[in-house]
């Protein structure tokens, strides 16, 4: 197998997150042009001098519609309507159980995680029917499928993404725009720093592969479902985790 992303126009947000970045290195060194957006321009900026020609970044604040249609509209017009693959990594966590969260909690994060990816795709998909050609990925959670304490509204927001990918995957297979999910376990990134150093021996216990995975696998994962190569898988979720959830 032979994966090149020669030619291919790529975003991707939440990019300088643990995720988010690897995903970024992986597609670059497969010859994709690439642009990455996250809400911490300070971070897009240092993690764009990281390579030998700076990427292109764009600051967005995904829960603003506003912040979306401009993103959209840059992309666009750097690209000249023509973006091939759209990574949707940008997410965020407010736990705590149901009875004592916030509205604010539950609202925030459906808005970020689950609507901003609607959002996204949408504003894209008509360039990429038109074109004939799309690769969609989502980055969910294990937790959309098992559900997790104190994360009714995490849980809530990766289910309803999976969900959607679905019903939409339907909706446009037969212009060639096909649309997946990732849902990784426990990686090892800054958003899992916390619940890791708490609770590391007994997660790895639950996990059968007996440790936590990387960032750089669950790139690799995004890179082939974003690739010719996977062009007939689509409506799916791809779960990436030692074994934890099967």
């Amino acid at each position: 197998m032979n994966i090149n992303f020669k030619d291919k126009n790529v975003l991707v947000t939440g990019a300088a997150g643990g995720i988010g970045s690897e995903i970024v290195k992986s597609m670059h060194s497969l010859g994709a042009s690439i642009i990455i957006s996250g809400s911490n321009e300070k971070k897009l900026a240092n993690f764009s001098n990281q390579f030998s020609s700076p990427l292109l970044y764009y600051p967005a604040d995904l829960s603003k519609y506003d912040d979306i249609e401009q993103l959209v509209n840059n992309t666009l017009d750097k690209f000249n309507n023509k973006l091939d693959i759209l990574i949707n990594n940008a997410g965020i966590t407010k736990d705590n159980l149901m009875l004592r969260m916030k509205d604010s909690d539950w609202s925030d994060v459906i808005n970020l995680n689950l609507n901003s990816t609607f959002y996204l795709t949408k504003l894209f998909l008509r360039y990429m029917i038109k074109n004939r050609y799309g690769r969609i990925i989502n980055i969910s959670s294990v937790v959309g499928s098992s559900g997790n304490l104190g994360q009714a509204n995490y849980s809530a927001s990766k289910a309803g993404i999976e969900g959607m990918s679905k019903s939409i995957a339907l909706e446009v297979a037969s212009r060639n725009v096909t649309i997946n999910c990732v849902a990784p376990g426990f990686i090892e990134t800054e958003m899992t720093k916390d619940i890791l150093a708490k609770n590391e021996e007994s997660l790895k216990n639950k996990i059968p592969m007996g440790r936590v995975g990387f960032p750089d696998e669950v790139a690799s994962l995004v890179s082939f479902l974003a690739s010719d190569e996977a062009g007939y898988i689509t409506g799916q979720t791809i779960h990436i985790n030692g074994g934890l959830y099967l």
